[in-house]
């Protein structure tokens, strides 16, 4: 097959759904298919066989990320050279809505990867957050109601879309890992990097710099973990516009010494060893339609504590490789010293946390995509 994937972000913006198009693209390719990309252009970008870049403009609420300018007047002659079987558009919006006229103007089935809770991120939007939300919502089902298929990172997020009166076909298709990334990690790597003690406990959290992670709720969970334990440490990795205020508020409580902000994206190597260093990650965003850090966690052996909301709430099993809590720090900190201060039952979560990750590989996970793909054409 040859396929188009129409989305507002692809790299050197680093996000969740980037990552996603990346593994699905790799192992779709993999399998003998074509898939080309119709993506914004960014000031650093690389030039990269088989990605197509619109003109674009900087965002004004968003650092970095880039708003495609969605005018393609060369995009339909392109289309018929490439000999597109199927239009897959990652978002509702720009470049969406370009793949989706596209597809309707060529005749080609039109799938859409629902991939986040676009109404929660409303914050974004600096005038009049309710009504935008009311007209994000009623955007996103107009947009879904158009498509052949409308692929769900979790059944959660199905139902919720059902609810919505979305009821055109769906289907849950997790993004999934590559596992070999997770293989033979350096363990010590962390400690010895940073100097840490065999004594200390290591807390990480992954996440974009972003306001809707709840990153505040973390760092005031680790300040009641610190309390009880003062040989933990906390590392948050990740890159976005709340990098700033997140420096602040370690700062204003007194955590500068504890806990360690690495605003940067990592090679994947060193972001695994990240992962394999730490003894617990922590993860409070209630917008997550999956949330793929969660399994790269369970990867590499790392029990997870998070807020039970949305998507995360099906990626952690309860009790068997981590803990889900209510929206609160003190619940967060509570269910990380229950597993801190038990190594027996640390290692237990982590070992199972391995096999959980297992379930969801990205072969498998691009396998069913394809056949969803197969069955459109058909």
């Amino acid at each position: 097959m040859n396929i188009a994937m129409f989305s507002d972000s692809y790299y050197p913006y680093v996000s969740g759904v980037v990552r996603s198009i990346e593994l699905f693209r790799h192992e779709l390719q993999q399998l003998g298919h074509n898939v080309y990309i119709f993506a914004p252009s960014y000031r650093r970008q690389k030039e990269e066989e088989g990605i197509f870049r619109f003109p674009s403009i900087n965002a004004p609420t968003i650092k970095d990320f880039s708003l495609a300018l969605p005018f393609a007047p060369g995009v339909g002659k392109m289309i018929r050279d490439l000999k597109i079987d199927l239009i897959h558009c990652h978002s509702p919006f720009l470049l969406g809505n370009v793949g989706a006229r596209t597809a309707k103007r060529h005749n080609l089935p039109l799938v859409f990867t629902h991939h986040t809770l676009y109404d929660l991120y409303v914050h974004y939007i600096p005038l009049f957050p309710d009504l935008a939300r009311k007209l994000v919502l009623g955007f996103v089902r107009k947009f879904c109601n158009n498509c052949n298929l409308v692929i769900t990172p979790t059944k959660m997020l199905a139902e919720r879309l059902r609810e919505l009166g979305i009821t055109v076909p769906m289907q849950a298709i997790p993004t999934g890992l590559k596992l070999e990334e997770f293989a033979n990690p350096d363990p010590d790597w962390l400690r010895r990097e940073y100097g840490i003690g065999p004594q200390e406990k290591v807390l990480l959290c992954v996440a974009r710099f972003g306001k809707e992670k709840n990153l505040d709720m973390v760092l005031e969970a680790f300040r009641m973990i610190n309390q009880a334990c003062p040989d933990s440490r906390l590392f948050l990795v990740g890159i976005g516009p709340y990098e700033e205020e997140l420096r602040k508020m370690t700062a204003s409580m007194g955590l500068d010494s504890r806990v360690t902000i690495i605003g940067r994206a990592l090679p994947r190597r060193t972001l695994t060893n990240y992962y394999a260093g730490a003894d617990l990650f922590i993860y409070a965003a209630t917008t997550e339609t999956q949330g793929i850090i969660v399994s790269e966690a369970h990867a590499v052996g790392l029990p997870v504590v998070a807020v039970g909301a949305n998507g995360i709430a099906e990626m952690v099993n309860e009790g068997f490789d981590g803990f889900l809590t209510p929206p609160s720090a003190a619940a967060l900190a509570e269910r990380s010293l229950d597993i801190l201060q038990n190594d027996e039952l640390r290692h237990r979560l982590g070992n199972q946390a391995r096999e959980t990750a297992k379930q969801i590989s990205a072969v498998a996970t691009a396998a069913r995509m394809a056949k969803a793909y197969q069955v459109l054409l058909n």
